[in-house]
C-alpha cells in the first residue's frame, strides 16, 4: 500500500461518477432576481483581484487596489476581499488598502511552481509579512506528493503555516498536476491536518492549462465539510483560475450552499481567484439595475486574466 493508499484509507476515496453528475445539477440551477442579485454582490466580495506577471509596477498595483475599493461608481457595489500580489509588490498594495476592508494578499514558496530549497520559500513568506501581508498563498510540492512523501509535503505546510503568524495561510494543491480526485482528497486532508480555523485549501495557481473546475470544487468542499464534522475546524476554500463568468460564479456558489451550508457564504470561507470575472459580475448588476446590457468594455480592466 503506497502513502497515498494509506491516507485515502484513513479519509475516504472519491467517487468519481458520483461528483460529476452531482456537480452536473448545479448548472441547472436558476436563480431568481431577488436570490440572484444577492449572489451576485456575494460573488463580488469573494474575489481576490490578482496581478501575477513579471511586468507587475507599483502603479499597475495602485490602479489594481482602487479597483478593488470601489470596483465601480455605485455605492451599493461591495469592495472586493483582497487583492494579490507578489511579494515585493505587497507594500505597494498596503499603502493604498491599509485601513480598509480590502486585505492584501501575496503568493510566495517559489509561486507557482514551489521548485525552491524550503529556506528560500520560507524566507519569501516572512518578507512578505512583514511587508504587510495579511494572506499568504502557498503552493505545495506536488512532484513530493505523488512520489508520497507526504510526511515531507506536510512538513513543509507546517513549517510555512509558522511562518505566516498571525496571516491567513491558503494552501495551492495545483489540482490539474495532481491527476485524480483521489489525489486531490488526500492532499486536502494532508493540508487541513495542520492549517488553523480560516485558512483555505486552494485549487490552482491559475498558471497551469487546467484550472478550478465544479469537479475539483466539490471534492475539496467535501473534504472541507468532512474534516470539520470530524475536528470541528472550519477550513475555506478558494478556486482560482478559469473562473471567467457570472453564471460560473453562481455555480460555484450553489455547490458551496448545498454542501457546506451558509456558513461557508462570506468571504472569510469562501473566495474565487478570479480577476478576469470581476468586470462580467459588475456587467450583470448593472443589467439588474437598468435591464440592459452593457459592452464588455464598459468596465476599466485593472488587470487581465487569472
Amino acid at each position: 500500500m503506497t502513502a497515498i493508499q494509506k491516507l485515502l484509507s484513513e479519509v475516504g476515496t472519491v467517487d468519481a461518477v458520483g461528483v460529476e453528475e452531482r456537480v452536473a445539477k448545479f448548472t441547472t440551477r436558476s436563480l431568481k432576481k431577488g436570490a440572484k442579485l444577492f449572489g451576485l454582490n456575494l460573488a463580488v466580495t469573494m474575489i481576490d483581484l490578482t496581478t501575477l506577471e513579471g511586468k507587475d509596477t507599483p502603479g499597475k498595483v495602485e490602479s489594481l487596489c482602487r479597483k478593488a475599493l470601489r470596483p465601480m461608481d455605485r455605492e451599493d457595489v461591495p469592495a472586493t476581499a483582497a487583492v494579490c500580489v507578489y511579494p515585493s509588490m505587497v507594500r505597494h498594495a498596503k499603502k493604498i488598502v491599509s485601513g480598509t476592508s480590502v486585505k492584501v494578499a501575496s503568493v510566495a514558496t517559489a509561486f507557482p511552481s514551489g521548485q525552491a530549497p524550503l529556506k528560500t520559500r520560507l524566507e519569501e513568506v516572512r518578507t512578505a509579512v512583514e511587508d504587510g501581508a495579511d494572506e499568504i498563498d502557498m503552493v505545495i510540492n506536488r512532484g513530493a506528493f505523488l512520489c508520497g512523501e507526504l510526511d515531507l509535503v506536510q512538513d513543509e505546510i507546517g513549517k510555512v503555516r509558522e511562518a505566516c503568524g498571525a496571516a491567513t495561510l491558503k494552501v495551492i494543491l495545483e489540482t490539474s498536476e495532481l491527476e485524480t480526485y483521489d489525489n486531490i482528497r488526500a492532499a486536502s486532508f494532508l493540508a487541513m491536518r495542520v492549517l488553523r480555523d480560516g485558512d483555505f485549501i486552494k485549487t490552482s495557481t491559475g498558471k497551469t492549462s487546467a484550472n478550478a473546475t465544479l469537479g475539483n470544487n466539490q471534492v475539496m468542499i467535501e473534504a472541507i465539510r468532512d474534516f470539520y464534522l470530524a475536528t470541528g475546524v472550519e477550513i475555506a476554500m478558494k478556486p482560482a483560475g478559469g473562473i471567467r463568468s457570472a453564471k460560473q460564479a453562481l455555480q460555484f456558489l450553489v455547490a458551496v450552499k448545498e454542501t457546506l451550508g451558509d456558513a461557508w457564504l462570506s468571504n472569510t470561507r469562501y473566495r474565487f481567484g478570479a480577476s478576469s470575472l470581476l468586470n462580467d459580475l459588475l456587467r450583470q448588476l448593472e443589467a439588474q439595475r437598468t435591464g440592459a446590457y452593457q459592452a464588455p468594455y464598459a468596465f476599466s480592466d485593472a488587470t487581465e486574466g487569472y
